[in-house]
């Protein structure tokens, strides 16, 4: 696997050396058998510049700092998405409680789930927000990072998640419905779930496509 990728390396240098244009290479490479994302990534690695000779963009490296920062960030999102949506069920059983056992709310915990999830939020959500404000800072002073591995991974795992989330999601609500057990509460829980999820799954997923866009 090295050996190859060092073959397409050398044979992308070459090829930009010897005056040969950029899509010419990609499609003489896609040709011979090398994925697009393989070709894409090679051809990353050099600058888009007129300097007779290919100029080699800095490599992304992981640092300490760097996946404490990611870890830290993305942890906070799991920590908001959590409690966001546990704030919204929350305050679903307190307008709206089961017909069954109205007065159930009160000896169920349900408050201090309220006040737990309102502290969390309280905490998580600045800390979330102040750290996305300092890695796009970082990212625009060097837009390498953008290619980060600890980055790319944390988001696909997100995305992992949350589209886990919006399917269990809308199989539940299916559940329901051709069970004809489909309520207001439950629809209104299901929607909660469908926001945080969606809300996560849109944000990451436009962040990858402007990362290919300015790769």
């Amino acid at each position: 696997m090295a050996a190859g990728i060092t073959a397409l390396e050398r044979f992308v240098h070459q090829a930009l050396a010897s005056g040969q244009s950029r899509q010419s290479t990609a499609q003489a490479l896609v040709a011979a058998g090398w994925s697009e994302a393989q070709v894409r990534g090679a051809l990353g690695a050099y600058a888009d510049s007129d300097f007779p000779v290919p100029v080699p963009r800095p490599r992304v490296s992981v640092s300490a700092r760097e996946t404490f920062v990611y870890l830290l960030t993305f942890s906070a999102l799991y920590v908001v998405a959590f409690h966001l949506g546990d704030l919204w069920f929350d305050l679903i059983e307190f307008y709206l409680p089961d017909p069954i056992e109205p007065y159930a709310y009160w000896g169920s915990g349900v408050d201090d789930s309220l006040r737990s999830s309102v502290a969390a939020l309280a905490v998580a959500f600045p800390l979330f927000a102040w750290l996305c404000h300092r890695i796009d800072a970082d990212v625009r002073r060097n837009p390498g990072q953008r290619l980060s591995p600890v980055r790319r991974w944390l988001t696909y795992l997100t995305l992992f998640l949350a589209a886990a989330a919006l399917i269990c999601d809308a199989a539940a609500l299916l559940y329901h419905w051709l069970g004809g057990e489909l309520s207001l509460r439950f629809g209104l829980k299901a929607l909660a779930v469908a926001v945080v999820a969606g809300s996560a799954f849109g944000y990451y997923i436009r962040d990858l496509q402007r990362e290919e866009t300015q790769a």
